[in-house]
């Protein structure tokens, strides 16, 4: 009988050591392909100036540049969201990547501005899949107890990438160009894929998808009933709110930091390096706080903390108080990202949760689209810092639809 219990033992313990394994490598290659996304984005920022006058591009089509990725990401977050509900997320993750390595080597390739936008368009499809998909199979694969936590590992993917961008562009870019740029771009794809593709599904789709959901109950599934379609609304105005705030300052803040104190592409990098780390740290213990306290008021103290600090930073006018209120302000402006995942994944079935977190997620980088465009136009009518300052009203509406239609699910069973 010893013998017996010592191999099942063994068996268990080999067992969660396995599972505990799939878990982090499920982590890495999310956060891997979330660090790619926030990689592009922010190279295309910094790289509009000489996309420009390269191809002779006004103001606005290089701003739709960035609104042509975004907008792609709404139809990749819908499409590979609902393929991913029904076929797997490991194998439509792979997909995405694919996707958007082959498009966004293309870019490299193009003539002008027609066909740089179509290809932006569709690397942004691919883009689309990889918030919601690598959040829902990180929330399947971790316990209850850590999943605000794990998901805000992968949150912190994107920080490393958009890190990554603002130290190698400075660099790289007076010596490859954009276009060598754009072809870097494809090297973390090709990493992600790597890891991905023995990544095992999680057991809770797999049950999941022995029960053979119709092919449209994803969608449906948003839109159940009064309190679930409540509950879509907020997160769409959480969403929208999150990624407007971060795309609003983020593409513009080289740009600020150019025209206002002179400050050469390296300066630029450094001090938008500072407000990334700020970003980091305010992921890394969002996830903890929302474990320990609960998602609700994780969010409200951020979103709290968010609306002041837009407008302090607003006010500030020496370069070393920038630098440390940039960091103050990434702190809380996008320390709820990796919140998203948890959150959504506790509000949602499996059977709808990756169409979930990508419609929701990305419909909110559509909007996002716009913060480019609308920052621009207030900046060049009022300022920029008028520009910033405004964005407090945002999480002010944030607050307001968290309170009213967001509820606490904190360690829910995922079913």
């Amino acid at each position: 009988m010893s013998q017996l219990q010592d191999v099942t033992l063994g068996a268990i313990d080999a067992a969660v050591t396995d599972r505990d394994a799939e878990a982090r490598r499920a982590l890495w290659g999310s956060a891997l392909g979330y660090a790619m996304d926030g990689f592009d984005l922010l190279i295309l920022g910094f790289m509009l100036t000489a996309i420009s006058k390269d191809l002779h591009l006004t103001q606005p089509q290089a701003a739709s540049l960035v609104t042509g990725t975004l907008v792609g990401a709404v139809v990749g977050g819908l499409g590979f969201g609902m393929l991913s509900d029904r076929l797997g997320r490991v194998r439509v993750l792979t997909w995405s990547i694919v996707l958007f390595a082959i498009f966004t080597g293309l870019c490299a390739l193009a003539q002008g501005y027609w066909d740089l936008l179509a290809y932006r368009a569709v690397a942004g499809i691919g883009l689309g899949g990889e918030f919601g998909i690598g959040m829902a199979l990180v929330a399947e694969a971790w316990p209850a107890s850590k999943r605000a936590r794990a998901t805000s590992y992968v949150g912190l993917g994107w920080q490393f990438g958009v890190l990554m961008a603002a130290l190698v562009t400075p660099v790289l870019l007076p010596i490859i160009g954009w276009r060598g740029m754009f072809a870097l771009g494809v090297l973390p794809a090709a990493i992600a894929y790597v890891i991905r593709r023995k990544l095992p599904e999680p057991d809770v789709f797999i049950a999941q998808k022995a029960k053979a959901a119709d092919a449209g109950s994803s969608l449906r599934a948003l839109v159940a009933d009064a309190e679930t379609t409540r509950t879509g609304i907020g997160m769409i105005i959480l969403c929208s709110v999150q990624n407007f705030g971060y795309y609003g300052i983020m593409i513009w803040l080289p740009n600020y930091l150019s025209t206002r104190f002179g400050y050469g592409l390296t300066q630029s990098a450094l001090w938008t390096a500072v407000t990334i780390a700020g970003m980091a740290l305010g992921i890394f213990l969002f996830g903890h706080a929302a474990d320990r306290f609960g998602r609700r008021p994780a969010f409200l103290t951020y979103m709290l903390g968010a609306a002041i600090m837009v407008v302090v930073y607003s006010q500030l006018t020496s370069a070393g108080a920038l630098l440390v209120g940039g960091a103050v302000m990434g702190f809380f402006v996008n320390g709820m990202l990796g919140g998203y995942g948890a959150l959504m994944s506790e509000l949602y079935p499996t059977a709808a949760r990756a169409t979930a977190q990508n419609v929701f997620f990305n419909i909110g980088r559509a909007v996002a689209g716009f913060g480019p465009l609308v920052v621009g136009i207030v900046s060049a009518a009022y300022g920029f810092p008028t520009a910033i300052a405004g964005l407090a009203l945002l999480y002010l509406v944030d607050i307001v639809a968290l309170l009213m239609l967001i509820p606490e699910r904190r360690g829910v069973d995922l079913a």
